[in-house]
C-alpha cells in the first residue's frame, strides 16, 4: 500500500494541494488503482490486436479544404489579451 509520502509526491507532481486528513484516503484509492493495474498485467494478450475504440474500424480520411472562418473576431473578443488578430498569452518561460 502507498503511504502518505507517496500521495504527497503524486499530488505535488500534479500541482494539486491536498488536505492532511485526506492523504490516507487517497493513499488507499491509489493503492487500489495500482493493484488493479498489476492484476491486468497478468492477462495473456498474445494475439490480441490493439484497439483504438470499440466502434472505429478504420481511419476516415478526407481532403483538407481551406475556408474562411467568419467567427474569428467574435472569438477574439472573448479573449483577455489579443494582438494582431491572435490570442496573446503571458510569457511562461524565461
Amino acid at each position: 500500500m502507498l503511504d502518505k509520502q507517496n500521495v504527497e509526491n503524486v499530488f505535488n507532481l500534479a500541482r494539486i494541494e491536498i488536505e492532511e486528513n485526506k492523504k490516507e484516503f487517497f493513499a488507499a484509492q491509489l493503492s487500489k488503482i495500482i493493484n488493479f493495474i498489476d492484476k491486468l498485467k497478468e492477462l495473456d494478450v498474445k494475439g490480441v490486436e490493439p484497439m483504438r475504440g470499440l466502434h472505429i474500424k478504420k481511419n476516415i480520411f478526407r481532403k483538407d479544404k481551406v475556408k474562411d472562418f467568419i467567427y474569428k473576431e467574435d472569438i477574439l473578443r472573448n479573449a483577455p489579451l489579443t494582438q494582431d488578430g491572435y490570442f496573446k498569452i503571458p510569457k511562461v518561460i524565461d
